[in-house]
């Protein structure tokens, strides 16, 4: 029997088509709710589905409730419902409840990956450290907690995506300008803790066993990215540290997560952190259940040489997906900000890096804060030709060259 496909919002990022294109290539029906005119699609989208059903707004829960109660009363039973998508996470949970959808978590599963604070249990369950925390309530009970910790404290939404509304607060002041500005959800504050930030990301099975796994390096905090309007640079790792591999696993483990893409994170401490571990050591930061964001999966595809989402759809369907058991590049990601002027042209960095250069882009408005205005994704064999290329690409007319830590 031919089992039913829906993917919401396939033409964000415009690459995530692909989705339910391999679904479709694997003999399944793969359907399509967006709220993009169907005109305005590519041919490559528009071939990707079976059918298609245009929202006003993919906000609007009873008008995609409406879509899908189409498709299924079109075409019969529908077996997956996904976005891949953080923002629409809730949303796939409660439509794979009103419709009876056997696979994908419900919103009682997804509300322990959404929160930052319920993170927490789930990486102590795995015997993970964590930064100690403090939901955010009254400035009285701030401070307690500072006392405790000490400045340098960071402040996020505890149902957050990204660095967005997340402050970096190093005395009383910012701390009363914290209280007096910030905005009316509930936020949790962190101890600081020293370190760049290493993903371990992959795919799990119905059987929460892992068939896919890699890692990638942020050598700037994401925080940083975006308050300090930063270069956004990071790359895979061509073979994940076993420590980290070994953290990794169990805390998915831990999650019992089953048939899902998993994006999660931890600090690599570039210091002594008294409480928390020795230089090296990592720490827990968040989970994301769902693929690594904007254009990594096309990142994935390029330095390994596969079609991971094939391999998603393979998994889906229980059939087996065969890949190389390590990337075979380093493929780095290079976003660049409108607001400074750059030496190198980018005629001048096409023709020194053309062969290693696979995408180059704008980056998509929503996406701008976190990842830059322009970016390039290149690879490579070696790090030190990489680290050359991060280095032309970020070069600045003036004084505000990127340097990467020498440690990584």
């Amino acid at each position: 029997m031919t089992q039913n496909f829906i993917f919401i919002s396939p033409n964000f990022p415009k690459t995530y088509y692909q989705f339910p294109l391999a679904w479709k290539q694997l003999g399944g029906r793969s359907f399509a709710i967006c709220d993009a005119n169907y005109d305005t699609l590519s041919q490559a989208q528009k071939d990707a589905f079976d059918d298609y059903y245009q929202v006003n707004s993919l906000e609007n829960y009873d008008e995609v409730y409406r879509a899908v109660a189409w498709f299924a009363h079109k075409y019969g039973k529908i077996d997956w419902l996904e976005a891949n998508n953080e923002y629409w996470l809730l949303q796939d949970a409660k439509l794979r409840l009103d419709f009876n959808i056997p696979n994908g978590d419900r919103e009682s599963t997804v509300i322990d990956y959404k929160y930052k604070s319920k993170m927490k249990a789930y990486y102590h369950k795995a015997n993970i450290p964590t930064a100690r925390y403090h939901l955010v309530t009254s400035l009285t009970d701030a401070k307690y907690f500072i006392t405790e910790v000490h400045y340098p404290v960071i402040a996020k939404p505890d149902d957050g995506v990204g660095a967005n509304a997340t402050y970096k607060i190093t005395n009383e002041i910012e701390l009363n300008n914290f209280f007096d500005t910030k905005p009316n959800t509930q936020y949790i504050m962190e101890e600081y803790v020293p370190g760049y930030i290493i993903s371990f990301d992959g795919i799990v099975d119905s059987n929460n066993q892992i068939i896919y796994r890699t890692c990638h390096n942020f050598p700037d905090p994401v925080m940083e990215i975006v308050n300090q309007k930063e270069d956004c640079i990071f790359w895979n790792e061509i073979q994940i540290p076993e420590k980290l591999n070994t953290l990794g696993e169990r805390l998915i483990h831990a999650y019992n997560i089953k048939s899902r893409f998993f994006h999660t994170e931890y600090f690599c401490l570039t210091q002594d952190k008294p409480g928390l571990g020795k230089k090296g050591d990592y720490i827990g930061l968040e989970v994301n259940m769902r693929p690594p964001g904007g254009y990594m999966l096309d990142m994935v595809n390029y330095a390994q040489d596969t079609n991971i989402f094939m391999v998603y759809a393979r998994m889906c369907m229980h059939k087996q997906a065969v890949i190389n058991e390590h990337p075979i590049y380093y493929c780095v990601h290079v976003g660049k900000r409108d607001i400074y002027s750059y030496q190198y042209t980018d005629a001048q960095i096409q023709q020194k890096y053309n062969k290693h250069i696979v995408m180059h882009e704008r980056m998509p408005q929503v996406l701008e804060a976190a990842m830059g205005n322009e970016f390039y994704v290149a690879r490579f064999t070696n790090k030190e030709e990489m680290t050359s290329f991060i280095n032309d690409v970020t070069k600045k007319e003036e004084n505000h060259d990127h340097q990467l830590p020498k440690d990584l």
